[in-house]
């Protein structure tokens, strides 16, 4: 997702000499073509992520186009009353890019994890948020961050993520993907964890279980017509993040079928109800704190003989 992304704003500053790539002393390297071809649209602020922020909205005051790009936890925390204060409340149209969704950075630990970004940044008012699942996905919704005014955030893996999709597609903030169709369960999954999600339901299949998969790739605003139809059509709702059941996904889908949704759904949750344990590579991880494709099979498993018994009556 990461190269992805560089080379869609190497492409956005080349139109558009508003746009400008401002970081915070980490991606130099991988930076090295930008900062040669656009100097004068290239900021290294050094590792000083709040200061970084509120230059890039002062920088957006005056017409600037600035993305902001570091590592998810020091963007998105250590910074965090620059972007309430000097991004959202001010409406600034500040792209903020955070690298290293969930736990991809495993064998760095918990510093470097990224599990509690969405609950957070979720909760600011004018902020948009967009979860892609692979490197397409990448391109596009940086694209489309361009493309709208006020501020962003752009939750980014690295650069080995699988591609999910097999054709082209149109991408829009705030209408979700139905990357396979299902009657029987919906799993809803943001982030490139839609790929196990994926696997997932095609092992599924061999049970005679019909998983739709959804790629929830807006947090805010959420989908709420596909949610409603997924409740409707399949009377059962997994879903799937590599980031905290507190404040994320889960929290967000809940709310609107609690708000919303007039017809009887089971409901399951899949992610982390504590730090990420463990170090070492990142499939790794997931199957060491229950995130595999196999705990999503089973997860849905679950959920789809809930939502049997209750249609038994619970017999």
């Amino acid at each position: 997702m990461r190269d992805a992304y560089l080379s869609t704003l190497y492409s956005l500053a080349r139109d558009d000499r508003n746009v400008m790539a401002l970081v915070g002393d980490n991606g130099t390297i991988v930076y090295d073509k930008f900062r040669a071809s656009f100097p004068d649209q290239f900021l290294n602020c050094g590792i000083a992520e709040a200061t970084m922020v509120a230059v890039a909205a002062g920088l957006a005051s005056c017409g600037k186009i600035p993305f902001v790009y570091t590592i998810i936890p020091f963007l998105t925390m250590r910074a965090y009353e620059q972007v309430k204060n000097d991004v959202c409340l001010q409406k600034q149209n500040v792209k903020l890019v955070g690298i290293g969704a969930g736990f991809v950075y495993s064998a760095l630990g918990p510093t470097h994890h990224a599990i509690e970004d969405l609950a957070i940044m979720r909760v600011l008012p004018n902020m948009t948020i967009l979860s892609p699942a692979s490197p397409l996905e990448a391109q596009k919704a940086t694209r489309a961050a361009a493309m709208i005014k006020g501020p962003v955030y752009l939750r980014l893996g690295t650069s080995r993520e699988p591609e999910i999709y097999q054709d082209d597609y149109d991408f829009e903030i705030g209408r979700a993907v139905c990357i396979q169709g299902g009657t029987d369960v919906t799993i809803v999954a943001t982030g490139s964890i839609v790929y196990d999600a994926l696997q997932a339901a095609i092992s599924l299949r061999n049970k005679h279980i019909s998983a739709r998969v959804i790629n929830m790739h807006t947090i805010k605003p959420l989908d709420i017509q596909v949610l409603l139809e997924a409740a409707r059509e399949t009377n059962a709702i997994v879903t799937v993040e590599e980031h905290s059941v507190i404040g994320g996904l889960a929290e967000a889908v809940s709310s609107i079928l609690l708000d919303e949704n007039p017809y009887p759904v089971v409901m399951g949750k899949l992610g982390l109800d504590d730090f990420c344990h463990g170090y070492g590579q990142h499939q790794d991880l997931k199957a060491l704190n229950g995130l595999s494709a196999i705990d999503i099979e089973k997860k849905v498993i679950n959920v789809y003989q809930q939502k049997l018994e209750r249609l038994r009556g619970g017999k």
